[in-house]
């Protein structure tokens, strides 16, 4: 029910349903194989292709799988789920590579300027991402397409199937773990994220959020992100030429941490950078992980995912405080959360006015039917307990981010 307040009662002692013991069950008596042989077969044999593009994506195809082989407490359905994951992202790749192959002029697709939208999880890049949108002069990525970027392999007597397949795998998902919508929903037509493009070159941070991987992190930070974020231009080139427009506006919270690099990979991007308190995020971000653990991991470890996740953002925040002046004034909008709530038609005017983008009636028409379609808490709202979940103090979380509030005087406390 829209705005109803639902709290998470049981997030220490999960009581499972039927269906979620009926899951664990069924993942501990076929368990997978988290090799890269044994991915890229499987996509291999369900696709009939075999040619997999570039290289480079293989060593940290095999990273990535190896850190979440390591996390001994990761469940029987997690480690499925990576697997199936995996195989999916190899699928697309070679769907996506086949597609290019057989039409080498989508290299040629020109992709225009696109808006970038990037901050904290829970800090408004969600809502910004599906009011932008809902300008008819700019691609977005729908989920149902997101997940399956190429059309061909899908339509069946004339009908594209990914809307339907995609409603499917939803209603699977909401079924096991209903309250997740309340944070982040995955419905076939919510405009998603390019971490499912990056994810086809095997990079981004998406994995972090399924097992607990320190190793895959640290690796992200040691390396040039630049070739798989390169990956999500060649993606777009492929969905512009089967259907335009050019000039998209995409979002992921990582790209906070990557701005230099976003640059680099997508020429003339311009960064919509979302502030919000960082405890609001993190209050959000800890609930949903405790939520999920009762599938994902094998023990509730409360204090684990707190300790990961603090860390995890402080290295995120760091980062953008480190490079934001690096991002000329011209290419960059810092949008604040509580500014966005109470004039979200503003903000959006705002980030055109910066970007050199028109801005007519016809434009904010568009953004107020936006704003009347995506209404917040419309599945619900949680209520968060840092202090009775988790046992912390949230001015004392607070203090590790001081740094991220003096270079952002402008962000409001929200979490006391």
């Amino acid at each position: 029910m829209a705005g109803e307040k639902v709290r998470i009662e049981d997030i220490k002692n999960p009581v499972r349903s039927e269906l979620q013991l009926q899951a664990l069950a069924y993942a501990e008596a076929n368990p997978v194989d988290l090799s890269p042989e044994a991915v890229l077969a499987a996509a291999q044999a369900a696709t009939g292709l075999s040619h997999f593009g570039a290289d480079d994506f293989r060593p940290r195809l095999k990273l990535w799988l190896e850190c979440c082989d390591a996390d001994q407490m990761m469940s029987a359905v997690a480690r499925a789920g990576v697997f199936r994951q995996a195989v999916g992202y190899a699928t697309q790749r070679l769907y996506l590579e086949d597609f290019i192959r057989r039409h080498p002029e989508v290299e040629q697709v020109d992709i225009d300027r696109p808006l970038v939208i990037a901050g904290l999880p829970r800090s408004g890049t969600t809502y910004t991402l599906a009011l932008l949108a809902g300008d008819p002069r700019l691609r977005s990525l729908p989920h149902w397409e997101g997940v399956r970027p190429i059309a061909e392999p899908y339509i069946v007597d004339g009908k594209d199937t990914r809307h339907e397949l995609c409603e499917a795998e939803w209603a699977q998902a909401d079924a096991m773990l209903p309250l997740t919508k309340l944070v982040h929903e995955f419905s076939p037509d919510h405009v998603t994220e390019d971490i499912e493009l990056q994810g086809m070159d095997f990079g981004g941070y998406y994995i972090e959020w399924t097992a607990r991987v320190p190793g895959w992190r640290d690796f992200q930070f040691a390396t040039d992100r630049t070739p798989w974020l390169r990956y999500i231009r060649r993606a777009m080139q492929a969905m512009t030429f089967q259907k335009g427009p050019n000039r998209w506006v995409t979002k992921c919270p990582q790209h906070m941490e990557q701005m230099q690099e976003v640059m680099a990979a997508l020429p003339g991007a311009f960064i919509v950078l979302n502030h919000r308190d960082p405890v609001a995020s993190i209050q959000s971000a800890c609930t949903a992980m405790g939520y999920s653990a009762r599938l994902t991991r094998k023990k509730i470890d409360l204090d684990e995912i707190a300790e990961y996740w603090i860390d995890r953002y402080e290295r995120l925040l760091r980062t953008c405080v480190n490079d934001r002046d690096s991002v000329p004034a011209d290419r960059c909008y810092d949008l604040y959360f509580h500014e966005l709530m109470k004039d979200p038609v503003g903000q959006l005017e705002a980030i055109y006015r910066q970007a050199d983008m028109p801005f007519d009636e016809q434009t904010r028409s568009a953004f107020e039917q936006a704003i009347a379609a995506n209404k917040r808490g419309k599945h619900g709202q949680l209520v968060y307990d840092l202090r009775g979940d988790f046992g912390l103090d949230p001015n004392a979380i607070r203090d590790r981010f001081a740094f991220y509030f003096e270079r952002f005087p402008q962000v409001r406390v929200e979490v006391e």
